[in-house]
């Protein structure tokens, strides 16, 4: 919470509760943290733990600053139509509740439409842009979802009992999880199990964390470990396996020391069915939570990208090749660009894959993958990589503010662009609306574009998280 955020609250979003019996308050809206916001007679605005948009609340305030304060909800005396009975039994203000999801007991639908409030007000508030059009939101299963998750593990020796889950509401200890419905239903019916097998372990204190990765067909866990694993210690994990059908991947140490315990069985991939593209992964690569929403963002960011056989296309933050691939069953010719040299070498590995896979379903385009620091572009190396005709931007939550600096510079000094042009077309993915506001100043303001279109991906449904997706063309 900040003295800024407080001030970038519209008075309209928020109206006064004058007209109330004292203490009580009107909420009209919901913040990043899905926090609703009210706001007192005298104009200070609270933030409400548990509170919704045109409910009428009162608070218990535990935080005060001179310009706002933050409670929870404590009696709800005019509950909005969109209030729903939470899916699962984790979900909560009470002690011990999960802190995985916030929204769960807002109607889902309800839930994009806030998320879509959001980044207009972002974009407008921050950086002064308002989309010629806004997008229908992408939309997809609100359950059963979270094909990725890394979950703390803690050995309760005065209770004798493991606990795996994600950690409670504003606190390091972790939740008493038996279910999880937003996990893939398999996964969700493992977790007891799962607490079964690591309390039979010899390692079970130094079992600190198991992240999930989840492909189209396999189901990888991995097992960060402290110490080395005893024989028999291995022995229970592949009997878990073999019972569950899994993968166990162990960690002894950082991400790269990441490896199968044993080798062999299905190998870890997602595909693009609409692209006849096949993305192998490790379960520790960064790839999509959610794949059915993945699929629908991809093939609507390539419609809206427009490459045709005659373009040559940059993919900045490029990754494993999430919409390179795709973009190089449709371009002339594709670059993708990535921070480091490792995964740069994963995206070369996963387009020789996908080329020997292409037997009857065409080429792939010309397609390169190089590494450059993102975070300090300059004119020179912009204009270094050589002219594109459009743009696919997906950076990470800091967003992609040097690369639009560049750009912006390079249109404001044509002795620095020399024979160079820009983009005609830049479809830019995001994680984070904020950092995507910021960068959209720059395009619109600086750069000599328009944002024709923007509209929200519903990638974490029941969480706060807003995924977006905007496009910007040269005026």
């Amino acid at each position: 919470m900040s003295e800024q955020q407080d001030l970038s609250i519209p008075p309209s979003e928020s109206p006064s509760s004058d007209d109330l019996p004292e203490g009580w308050l009107r909420v009209g809206a919901l913040d990043m943290d899905a926090q609703g916001i009210a706001r007192r007679p005298d104009g200070k605005v609270v933030f409400i733990e548990g509170a919704l948009p045109f409910e009428t609340v009162s608070v218990n305030v535990h935080r005060k600053k001179n310009n706002w304060e933050q409670g929870v909800v404590t009696d709800i005396h005019q509950e909005s139509s969109q209030r729903v009975r939470p899916g699962c039994p984790n979900f909560g203000l009470h002690k011990g509740a999960c802190g995985g999801c916030k929204m769960q007991h807002l109607e889902a639908s309800a839930q994009v439409a806030v998320k879509q409030r959001v980044l207009e007000d972002n974009l407008w508030h921050l950086g002064k842009v308002k989309p010629e059009t806004m997008l229908r939101p992408i939309e997809g299963p609100t359950w059963g979802y979270r094909y990725r998750a890394r979950m703390s593990v803690r050995y309760v020796l005065k209770k004798g009992e493991v606990l795996i889950g994600f950690h409670e509401r504003k606190s390091r200890y972790i939740a008493d999880m038996k279910v999880c419905p937003i996990l893939p239903p398999h996964v969700s019916a493992m977790l007891m199990p799962l607490r079964a097998l690591i309390a039979q372990m010899e390692a079970r204190e130094t079992l600190p964390q198991i992240e999930l990765a989840c492909g189209d067909s396999v189901t990888a866990l991995v097992l960060r470990h402290l110490e080395p694993l005893s024989d028999s210690d291995k022995q229970l994990l592949r009997a878990f396996a073999a019972e569950h059908g899994v993968q166990w991947w162990l960690q002894p140490k950082g991400p790269d020391t990441v490896h199968l315990l044993d080798e062999g069985g299905a190998q870890l991939a997602y595909s693009l069915p609409d692209f006849g593209v096949h993305m192998p992964f490790k379960p520790t690569d960064f790839t999509q939570v959610n794949p059915y929403i993945n699929r629908v963002m991809v093939s609507r960011a390539l419609r809206l990208l427009g490459a045709q056989k005659t373009d040559r296309v940059i993919d900045w933050f490029c990754g494993l090749g999430n919409f390179t691939l795709p973009i190089a069953t449709q371009a002339g010719e594709v670059l993708g660009i990535e921070g480091a040299e490792a995964l740069v070498a994963r995206s070369r590995q996963n387009l020789k894959h996908n080329q020997a896979l292409r037997a009857g379903l065409g080429s792939l385009a010309r397609t390169t993958f190089v590494a450059r620091n993102l975070f300090e572009m300059t004119p020179a190396m912009l204009v270094a990589d050589g002219m594109a005709d459009k743009w696919l931007v997906d950076p990470p939550r800091e967003g992609a503010f040097a690369l639009a600096k560049a750009l912006a510079e390079l249109h404001e000094n044509h002795e620095l662009r020399q024979d160079w042009t820009p983009p005609q077309r830049i479809v830019y993915v995001s994680c984070n609306p904020a950092t995507l506001a910021r960068d959209a100043g720059l395009l619109v303001h600086r750069a000599g574009y328009r944002c024709v279109a923007a509209g929200v991906i519903n990638m974490f449904a029941h969480t706060a998280h807003v995924e977006s997706m905007a496009v910007f063309e040269l005026a």
